[in-house]
């Protein structure tokens, strides 16, 4: 595959690259691993001259600090040459140095994160954003972390209903007025993005962890739902937080913690196949998710220009097709999984 290789987001006029350039770890999502500006700013370099022209971002990353980083690295190029998305949902409130601490990134900037999805805080949001990057307008817009992950059972029924009758026709109003030219759901349950599909007109779905070779779950009636409507899919954290990026090796991360031992076993059965035929596993879980037809684009989060010069080795990688077809004989992928 080739990573710089573009595709139509669904009925909308937007295209994405292939590859895309997930800003979470940029935005020093893991409290254990600090990203120096430095790196941060030359691994958008590297991927910008990787052929990579879909970047996205959040608020939430860093408490801005992902968007202040992205839109630094990015405002150089001209305007219409990329495909930027950015999220909505959370709003940022300055600290004072009594309550200053990291909130679950490590050097953020000093904010604290406030969940709002009404319709007045996604004005506010988007043109926060709009600030912190630098630019007018976005190419797409999500409704972020409207899951139980994020705010409990009963928080997510709420935060569901207040996205649903605020953010969504704040979101329509601004794709109406061409400062978005598209509009989805961002989060990391396929369940919220089919209840969101049924609820609304939405036209793109980040779904993080959950279309990967591990899982396939997305099969059974979003993704035929999302057919139906043509609707794409982003694939946001395909290497599920890690374990199919190195393998099931000790301390491998599922789902941003440790790997049961459930997983790790599945992971070992697919890394015999990998090793039968020849095939990085990293390799593999990057190329998966783009076999299926409503798969815009597949999202890592790189952290340095190695990790960027990885992902495109990755992508380029000739897998023979008789690696997936042993994949679906063992019952490994879901036999109604299309491969590449």
């Amino acid at each position: 595959m080739t990573p710089s290789d573009k595709r139509k987001l669904g009925r909308t006029t937007v295209k994405t690259t292939i590859l895309g350039f997930g800003g979470s770890t940029i935005g020093n999502i893991d409290r254990h691993r600090i990203i120096p500006e430095e790196d941060a700013l030359s691994a958008i370099a590297a991927g910008w001259d990787a052929g990579i022209r879909y970047f996205d971002t959040a608020p939430f990353y860093g408490a801005g600090l992902g968007e202040h980083r992205m839109g630094y690295a990015l405002r150089r190029h001209p305007r219409e040459s990329y495909t930027l998305s950015t999220k909505i949902g959370v709003l940022l409130r300055p600290q004072t140095p009594a309550t200053e601490d990291g909130g679950g990134f490590a050097h953020r900037l000093p904010f604290d994160v406030v969940y709002d999805y009404s319709y007045d805080a996604t004005l506010r949001s988007i043109e926060f954003s709009m600030q912190r990057l630098g630019l007018h307008r976005f190419d797409i817009a999500l409704v972020h972390d409207i899951d139980v992950y994020t705010h409990g059972i009963e928080g997510q029924k709420q935060r569901f209903r207040e996205a649903m009758d605020g953010a969504y026709p704040a979101l329509e109003e601004l794709k109406r007025a061409g400062i978005v030219r598209a509009i989805g759901v961002g989060v990391t349950s396929w369940e919220v993005c089919e209840a969101c599909a049924r609820t609304a007109d939405f036209d793109c779905f980040m779904l993080a962890g959950r279309y990967t070779l591990l899982e396939q779950r997305p099969l059974a009636s979003f993704f035929p739902l999302c057919e139906s409507r043509n609707i794409a899919v982003i694939v946001a954290a395909p290497f599920n937080s890690g374990i199919l990026a190195y393998g099931a090796v000790e301390g491998a991360h599922y789902n941003y913690k440790p790997a049961p031992p459930e997983i790790l076993e599945r992971t070992r059965r697919i890394e015999a196949v990998c090793r039968r035929h020849g095939v990085t596993l990293a390799a593999a879980a990057l190329q998966f998710p783009l076999a299926h037809p409503l798969v815009a684009a597949v999202l890592p989060g790189p952290r340095n220009p190695a990790q960027i010069r990885k992902s495109v080795a990755l992508m380029e990688e000739r897998i023979p097709p008789g690696f997936w077809h042993a994949l679906r004989d063992e019952g490994l992928i879901d036999p109604r999984a299309p491969i590449p």
